[in-house]
């Protein structure tokens, strides 16, 4: 029997033994290193998710801003007589349908003391079936709903409200009536030049 040096022997073992890496799905099976990478990866999409609604809230409040400055300049503008609002930008903003310009066609025809929403409802119908439309069959709180949500649309483009509540009545605001006013009155002053300019 021979015997071998150590150092024989050292470089035998190294030789003969090479070293394996197991890969971590061998380590702890594969259904565990599945969940593990599936996990990492719903981490991620979730911090993406809580990243992108962060820019969305910074967006959301400069535009907050932006709209406070734009209606800042406005007001100026308005207060100075640079800028006046019409009737179809006015109904532009507000309206959306046929149903919301004739409620706000029968409310500034009952003027200032205003008028109750189950009297818009029936007189929207019954105007509805003069001009041989089919009727829209409100009720008093689908008007009151309706006025609402045109009230806010022009507060949030505006700073204005078109309709204020008097009472248990509906009625046009005094900016509305301004609105109007200034319309009514430029309607009569074209009517003035021209029949003097036909007289003469």
């Amino acid at each position: 029997m021979e015997r071998k040096t150590l150092s024989e022997q050292s470089k035998q073992e190294i030789v003969e033994k090479p070293v394996q890496k197991r890969s971590p799905e061998e380590k702890i099976g594969r259904i565990k290193w599945n969940q593990i990478l599936l996990n990492r990866v719903l981490d991620e999409i979730k911090k993406f998710r809580e990243d992108m609604e962060a820019e969305k809230r910074q967006i959301r409040e400069e535009i907050k801003q932006l709209r406070v400055m734009e209606r800042a300049i406005l007001n100026g503008f308005r207060g100075s007589g640079i800028i006046k609002y019409t009737v179809p930008m006015i109904e532009r903003i507000a309206c959306v349908d046929a149903v919301d310009f004739a409620i706000l066609e029968s409310v500034y025809r009952a003027a200032s003391p205003g008028v109750l929403p189950k009297i818009v409802a029936v007189d929207i119908d019954v105007d509805a079936e003069l001009r041989k439309r089919s009727p829209y069959d409100l009720k008093y709180y689908d008007v009151s709903r309706r006025i609402v949500h045109m009230n806010k649309r022009l507060f949030e483009e505006l700073a204005e409200c078109l309709f204020e509540k008097r009472g248990l009545k509906w009625a046009l605001t005094s900016f509305a009536f301004e609105v109007w006013g200034e319309e009514k009155l430029g309607e009569t002053e074209k009517e003035n030049t021209t029949s003097t300019l036909g007289s003469s």
